[in-house]
C-alpha cells in the first residue's frame, strides 16, 4: 500500500528537531511520495534541502502562499519564477485567497493567484489552490481563467457540495486531509455523492492534524488516519482509497 501526501510543509522550522525521524515514521507508514508546496523565498532553501535528502521522495512546487503577500509580493514571484525555471517542479503554489488572517491585500492576493494560474497553464503544470474565508474570492478568479489548460488540486477543502462541484468543475481533484475526520468538519457528509476519482489526500503538516491528534503537530504518517476516515465515507478498504488516491495523484502531477 502507498499513500501520497499531495501537500506537506515537512520543510517547515516545525520540523526542524526532527525531521528524518518524521519522514522515517511516514515512510514505514506507508506513506511514499511528499509533495511540497511553497511558502515564500525564505522557505526555498529548506525545500531544497529536504528534496536533496529524499530526491526519490519529496517532489518541489514552486509559488507564494496568499498569506504571504505583502507590498513586496512582485519581488517574491520573481523569486518563485526563478526556482521554476532553475529547479524541477511538480506544480504550482500553494497560491490562491486567504481573508481569515488579513483583507489588506486582497486586491494582491487575487493578482499574485491570477499570476500563478497562467504560470500553470502555460508549463502545463497543477495548480495547488488555497482558500480561506474566500470561496467566492477564489472561484470568481478560477472561472474567469478556466480553460482547458486549468488543472490541479482545490487543496484542504472545507467548503460545501456545491463548491465541491464548482471545483471538479473546474479541472481540480479536492484535497482531503485532518478536516474530514472531524466532528464539524461537514464534508464527510458528502464527500461519497462525488467518486474517488475526484480526490487526492493531504496532511498540510504540520498544520490541521486529523482526529485523534486534533490540536497538535501534524504530520505525514498521520496520513493514514484520513485514509481510514475516507475507507469509513466510501465503504471500502483503506487499500483502495490508497491506491485510487494515490493514481489521482499521479494523473495530477505526472509523477
Amino acid at each position: 500500500m502507498i499513500l501520497t501526501d499531495t501537500h506537506t510543509h515537512l520543510y517547515s522550522e516545525a520540523f526542524d528537531e526532527d525531521r528524518d525521524a518524521v519522514m522515517q515514521k511516514a515512510i514505514e507508514s506507508g506513506v511514499g511520495r511528499f509533495f511540497i508546496p511553497a511558502i515564500d523565498a525564505s522557505y526555498i532553501p529548506s525545500m531544497l534541502n529536504l528534496k536533496a535528502s529524499y530526491p526519490e521522495r519529496v517532489f518541489l512546487m514552486a509559488g507564494l502562499h496568499p498569506t504571504h503577500v505583502k507590498e513586496n509580493y512582485a519581488e517574491e514571484l520573481e523569486q518563485a519564477r526563478e526556482m521554476l525555471e532553475t529547479h524541477k517542479v511538480y506544480g504550482i503554489g500553494e497560491t490562491g485567497i486567504d481573508l481569515y488572517w488579513d483583507k489588506t491585500f486582497l486586491k494582491e492576493q487575487q493578482e499574485a493567484f491570477r499570476t500563478q494560474i497562467r504560470w500553470a497553464k502555460e508549463l502545463q503544470l497543477p495548480v495547488i489552490i488555497h482558500c480561506r474565508d474566500a470561496f467566492q474570492e477564489v472561484f470568481e478568479v478560477l472561472e474567469s481563467e478556466k480553460d482547458d489548460r486549468l488543472f490541479g488540486i482545490f487543496h484542504c477543502f472545507t467548503g460545501t457540495a456545491e463548491d465541491a462541484q464548482r471545483a471538479i468543475d473546474c479541472n481540480l481533484k479536492l484535497g482531503i486531509g485532518g478536516v474530514v475526520t472531524f466532528k464539524n468538519g461537514k464534508i464527510d457528509k458528502f464527500l461519497a455523492d462525488f467518486p474517488l476519482e475526484h480526490m487526492v489526500l493531504e496532511t498540510d503538516s504540520p498544520y490541521l492534524a486529523p482526529v485523534p491528534y486534533r490540536g497538535k503537530r501534524n504530520e505525514s504518517s498521520y496520513l493514514l488516519h484520513v485514509a481510514d476516515k475516507m475507507a469509513e465515507v466510501y465503504g471500502i478498504s483503506v487499500e483502495e482509497v490508497a491506491a485510487v488516491t494515490t493514481e489521482n495523484s499521479k494523473k495530477i502531477f505526472g509523477i
